[in-house]
């Protein structure tokens, strides 16, 4: 087992950054003594799997009435989060550093992540916070996953994405998110398929 799997460690609040590569917010509330994650669901059928892997962290996810995303109650243990992922203007950043491992990454899959057409893997990021793109693309090849970056619409993507394909990065993938969460087909998680991909 890789030491930056999804299972090398227990499960921490930290991991909840993989919500936030993609287009997952956290805000502050008030005097900023409370945050509350924000997570839009761009793919269907994913609200359980996504409750219960997030329930591992000790958080609970409630879907918005018109299912289209989800949301933490305000807590003050998500502050640290929200101070590392709020820039200086008030913007979504990502932090100095930021090194992506296996629990944050499946958390970004699970997320906003899906198989392509040929054959690689999608994770998609926020198309509000243009700036984090570039941070996150120097993460995910620091994470031995450098990825191509995709426009909306180019090649049918539903939102601006990161690319991941080509055997061994799939490999790799494969190898740091681990099997895919229960309850969710694994035609949409990342799959090895044992030969180059187009």
């Amino acid at each position: 087992m890789s030491l930056f799997s999804a299972e090398a460690r227990p499960a921490g609040l930290a991991d909840l950054a993989g919500l936030l590569c993609g287009p997952g917010r956290i805000a502050r509330f008030g005097a900023g003594d409370t945050a509350r994650l924000d997570v839009p669901l761009p793919h269907d059928g994913r609200e359980r799997a996504l409750r219960a892997v997030v329930a591992a962290r000790d958080v609970t996810l409630r879907a918005d009435d018109d299912g289209a995303s989800m949301r933490s109650a305000y807590r003050r243990d998500l502050v640290p989060l929200a101070r590392a992922w709020t820039g200086p203007r008030g913007g979504k950043c990502v932090p100095a550093g930021f090194q992506l491992d296996g629990a944050t990454l499946r958390l970004w899959a699970l997320a906003a992540g899906c198989a392509d057409l040929r054959g690689g893997y999608l994770l998609l990021l926020d198309p509000d916070a243009v700036d984090t793109h570039g941070p996150l693309v120097a993460a995910t090849t620091r994470a031995g996953l450098p990825p191509a970056r995709l426009a909306t619409g180019e090649c049918g993507v539903p939102g601006p994405a990161l690319r991941i394909h080509g055997s061994r990065r799939l490999a790799r993938l494969v190898e740091l998110v681990g099997p895919a969460p229960s309850g969710l087909d694994p035609a949409e998680w990342p799959r090895h398929r044992g030969r180059p991909a187009a």
